[in-house]
């Protein structure tokens, strides 16, 4: 994949990333920017990466992150974000030089932070200082050593040219470096953007990513497009019950449960495009710091009491029992599996001691009452001043409607006062004596994360959350959360008579749910994140599909069909297909260059297009405004239905035949909507986007929402200029097949215990047919061993059942997947061992499969009717799929053009045989002639040797076609894999026919279903053809015909 970095000229945190890759030995694309204004947003595509030490970190991976001092090395990162560069960034003399000798301090003798090699601590350190070195007292030796090392001097050059001084100080005077932490800045909007912190006890589902990060992204993206000044912060909530009961259930220590899942979500977020500021974690000083500093205030205003209660005590276990430790019946709607803390099936808030029947989570005997002091925060006391703040927010119209529903029933029926202490270890210290076994409570502490995890973006963390006269608080959540931040968490900071920045607008999702059941994360029900990872499916169709079904008003379902459904006739046949048509028509008959619009030629038309389209995109800003996203992404799609319409109607390729000119006015305001609809659609499907905008060659900043560019909305033809050249176009979507809509659902039905139990039995299965199938002796094919049954038992695929059972389940596995880790991994299940293979094909052909997955046995000749294959099944017997097709790697020795054809070539290809095969291709006109030469290929074997103009072809090349018909690429196998290596497909391994007959036409009725995914993969089916050593894929075509 290859990288490009934008950046500004004299930008040091660019550095970091360019220097990274040096040490990495990565090659990186620069785009630098003069500095100007606005100035370019530091962004590392295609992966949209756009903070510095994510960037570095991405670049340069395990090598300079190693696994075994990977937490000290992240540590660094932090204290370089949150302390050095702040102080860097307003020259604070004083604070450089008290960083400067804890560097000295860390240092001792050594010559990097981190281990005896360069690690990223050293890199994003050397790049803070890199200004200030003649400051940084004490530190001279250890940058001048970092200085020589030619990756760091190479970063340097590549950052901020061959005079790093001139640039860097032409940088600093223009303001136009953009990665100093933001402040809010008077005058402007300022937004503090936050989404619901996801608990780190579990990987989280697609409902938990919708409900909160995803939405929230959304928002902060359009924010940042518009150009308002917005911070989006989020992070994992890690203390807690949860925590403490996840951590018995693993074997792990807290720490290293919170280690783990951190980065779970961490990688999911990243995957799904979540673009933070920042996203932290709860367990910090800060969080420490602040927690305490707010409990102390409350208690010095007289806003918190001391109780002695009674409390659930475990004998057994010799403790008292924090809510989530005991489990019960619901007093409210009878559920016998309810928290001590809230009811998953009525959602309403409990006390343990209001559970009826209650157990102990951790022994499972029956706790006692005991009598324990904790202290509690008096809600009744401050519901006078709560209630006016939610009567005077609400009334703004900021809160959605779910949201003013569940505070107004909270606020009606009374508040109490609420504990705020747990008898837990795992949690923030309570600073008061005699509470030294006891910690804050999960959700007093968790809110205050918001606070904390800003405090380490950005050391002024004050200026964002005691500003409530020039900052926004907007907050994203699913609506099991709101009482927490519309009742507890302001009161808590009206509590403290401080002036605080309380939440101003609020966007509250309903349910997710998953075909027809509620997603689940103890029972593992459902997609979760890394699952959506695993699929193949583009993130784009995943962030596309989560938001246009946004559970806004009422619960929405999730269902594979309506995915695959949006993904085609939405994504794929409007976006995708009026964008394509528009740059291709442009590409191919106006040589790439936009045409220029006619004074008086199709003025008229044009002028309609922009009065249809001008409005529209009036009402997508004012639903992004008032956080209606769902309703933004159906307004930008209907105005992509609006381009498709006038495309269609006005017919360019006719107009260009009577009438270039007027050709050129069309199609002048069909670039310009392409360029609208790639900043429209930008936050919702980012990865689009920058697709389009390479295509269109035009930069980031240039699709912003300006006021400017919306105005321009009603000129469509006044968005790019005449003459602009564009890149060559490409297949944004690709099509999701019936076939793969149900083996995923197949994949991920029941319970993840029924799916692990399924995956058992499919194994299992496969273990005893490929036992009883191998015979004991070899035989020849056609004949049966005598100790063999005269009948063999054919080989069946299971059909998927719908009655959602853990045996269903195993059959659809059976036939569809060994296991969730091949899938991910994209190995056929012939490439593990033989006890979890299904090798009764290859055994009952005579032998065991080996290494490269064909058999030890030599085939028998070809049977006279073009047949052959199976020992004990007509290959004419089977269904024509592509288990019947023989596809092997191949090397090709050398090519050379045909003596008596131009279009074709003649190749020499090894495939593991005596002898190299001669095959012939038509390929001359897509790939020179120097670029077949010992190129590896994916080789069709059994098809009938053909005379091709006088040369006979013993096999045929496989190769991806566009869907425009213009690029055609080799399909390639893995670089490891040898010459002759089976290339199968998961769930079709059997043993391909010796021959294909030409009559019965197998192989043509096997190819519609051979095409290229997003991810570059050949696949039939939407499963990838592999070798053991991975899929095979193409260069860059995707959606595009194989054959």
């Amino acid at each position: 994949m290859s990288l490009t970095l934008e950046f500004t000229l004299g930008d040091l945190q660019a550095s970091k990333a360019c220097i990274a890759g040096a040490l990495a030995q990565v090659a990186i694309k620069s785009q630098a920017s003069k500095p100007g204004n606005p100035p370019a947003q530091l962004l590392l595509s295609p992966v949209d990466l756009t903070q510095p030490n994510a960037i570095a970190q991405y670049i340069g991976g395990s090598g300079l992150l190693p696994e075994s001092s990977a937490l000290e090395v992240l540590n660094w990162l932090d204290w370089e974000e949150t302390v050095l560069r702040p102080q860097v960034h307003a020259q604070d003399a004083a604070g450089i030089k008290q960083a400067a000798q804890h560097l000295q301090s860390a240092l001792g003798s050594s010559s990097h932070l981190v281990g005896s090699a360069p690690t990223l601590a050293d890199v994003a350190i050397y790049a803070a200082l890199y200004p200030v070195q003649d400051q940084a007292e004490g530190l001279q030796k250890y940058l001048q050593h970092l200085g020589q090392l030619p990756a760091f001097q190479k970063g340097i050059e590549q950052a901020l040219g061959t005079d790093p001084k001139q640039a860097l100080q032409q940088a600093l005077a223009e303001g136009a470096l953009p990665q100093k932490p933001r402040v809010p800045i008077p005058g402007k909007r300022n937004i503090l953007i936050t989404s619901a912190l996801p608990y780190v006890n579990n990987v989280p589902h697609l409902g938990n990513i919708i409900g909160c990060v995803l939405s929230a992204d959304v928002y902060a993206r359009y924010c940042r497009s518009r150009g308002y000044n917005c911070i989006y912060m989020c992070g994992t909530d890690e203390y807690g019950t949860a925590t403490e009961t996840k951590a018995l259930e693993e074997g792990l220590t807290p720490q290293q449960i919170c280690d783990k899942y951190n980065k779970i979500h961490a990688d999911i977020y990243e995957w799904f495009d979540i673009a933070f500021d920042k996203f932290g974690r709860t367990p910090t000083w800060q969080q420490t710091e602040i927690g305490q500093g707010i409990f102390n205030t409350l208690d010095k205003a007289g806003q918190l009491v001391e109780q002695t209660i009674e409390q659930l005590y475990s004998e057994a276990a010799g403790k008292f029992l924090a809510d989530r430790f005991v489990t019960g019946t619901c007093p409210k709607c009878q559920f016998e599996d309810a928290r001590g803390d809230q009811c998953d099936s009525c959602g309403n808030l409990l006390n343990p001691t209001d559970l009826i029947h209650p157990k102990c989570k951790l022994t499972g005997t029956t706790p006692v009452l005991r009598t324990t002091k904790h202290i509690f925060l008096d809600l009744p006391k401050l519901s006078p001043q709560l209630q006016a703040y939610i009567t005077d927010t609400s009334n703004k119209g900021g809160w959605s409607n779910n949201c003013v529903q569940v505070t107004n029933s909270w606020m009606r029926d009374g508040l109490k006062v609420r504990c705020i202490t747990r008898d837990l270890k795992w949690g923030s210290a309570v600073p008061r004596s005699g509470y030294e076994d006891k910690v804050f409570y999960v959700w007093f502490d968790a809110p205050i994360g918001y606070i904390s995890i800003t405090a380490n973006y950005v050391a002024d963390w004050q200026a964002w959350w005691q500003n409530p006269d020039d900052v926004e608080l907007v907050q994203f959540m699913g609506k099991d959360n709101v009482p927490f931040h519309t009742v507890i968490f302001p009161a808590t900071l009206l509590g403290t008579g401080e002036k605080w920045t309380l939440m101003k607008n609020i966007s509250v999702t309903e349910y997710l749910t998953y075909e027809g059941t509620m997603f689940s994360k103890s029972r593992g029900v459902g997609v979760f994140g890394d699952h959506a990872k695993e699929t193949g499916i583009p993130v784009e169709t995943w962030r596309y599909y989560l938001l246009a079904n946004r559970p806004e008003q009422s619960d929405t379902d999730f269902k594979w069909s309506d995915l695959a459904a949006k993904n085609n006739n939405e994504l794929l046949a409007n976006l995708g297909n009026f964008i394509n048509r528009g740059l291709s028509f442009v590409y191919t008959k106006f040589e790439g260059v936009v045409p220029s619009p006619h004074a008086e030629k199709g003025r008229e038309a044009v002028q309609e297009l922009g009065q249809q389209v001008g409005p529209l995109v009036d009402t997508y800003v004012a639903a992004l405004e008032a956080r209606k996203l769902k309703d933004g992404i159906r307004i930008a799609m209907a105005i992509s239905s609006v381009g498709n319409k006038f495309f269609q109607d006005h017919k360019p390729w006719e107009a260009l035949k009577a009438d270039k000119e007027l050709c050129g006015s069309y199609l002048a305001a069909c670039m310009g909507l392409v360029a609208l609809l790639a900043a429209l659609v930008e936050p919702y499907m980012p990865s689009i986007t920058i697709k389009v905008q390479q295509q269109l060659n035009v930069s980031a900043v240039s699709l912003h929402l300006t006021d400017d560019f919306l105005k321009k909305s009603y000129d469509l033809s006044s968005i790019l200029q005449p003459g602009h050249h564009i890149n060559k176009p490409e297949v944004l979507f690709r099509n999701i097949a019936d076939e793969e809509v149900e083996q995923l659902r197949n994949r991920y039905r029941g319970t993840q215990h029924e799916r692990a139990s399924a995956s058992n039995a499919a194994a299992s299965s496969c273990s005893t047919t490929s036992a009883q199938a191998v015979p004991s002796k070899q035989v020849k094919a056609g004949k049966q061993s005598k100790q063999q049954p005269k009948q063999q038992p054919k080989q069946q695929k299971a059909a998927p059942s719908t009655d959602g059972s853990a045996a269903a389940v195993a059959a659809a596995a059976a036939s569809t997947s060994s296991s969730a880790s091949q899938a991910a991994s994209h190995q056929s299940p012939a490439s593990q061992p033989a006890a979890n293979s299904s090798s009764a094909s290859s055994s009952a052909a005579g032998g065991a499969p080996t290494a490269n997955g064909q058999s030890s046995v030599k085939k028998e000749s070809k049977k006279k009717d073009g047949g052959g294959g199976g020992a004990n099944k007509k290959a004419d017997d089977r269904s024509a799929d592509i288990s019947r097709v023989d596809l092997r790697v191949g090397v090709i020795k050398r090519a050379w053009r045909h003596p008596e054809a131009d279009s074709l070539y003649v190749e020499e290809v090894e495939v593991g045989e005596e002898a190299p095969r001669q095959v012939v291709s038509g390929l001359v006109k897509y790939i020179p002639e120097a670029q077949m030469q010992m190129r590896r290929c994916v080789l069709v074997c059994n098809l009938k040797p053909a005379n091709m103009r006088g040369v006979k072809s013993h096999a045929m090349v496989l190769a991806a076609t566009s869907q425009d018909g213009l690029q055609v690429e080799l399909v390639e196998p893995p670089e490891d894999s040898a010459p002759g290596d089976r290339v199968t497909v998961q769930g079709y391994e059997a043993e391909p026919d010796e021959q294909l007959n030409p009559k019965k036409k197998i192989f043509e009725q096997v190819t519609p279903d051979l095409k290229t995914s997003a991810m570059k993969s050949a696949c039939y089916k939407g499963i990838p053809l592999s070798t053991s050593k991975g899929p095979c894929t193409v260069h860059s075509i995707m959606g595009g015909s194989v054959k």
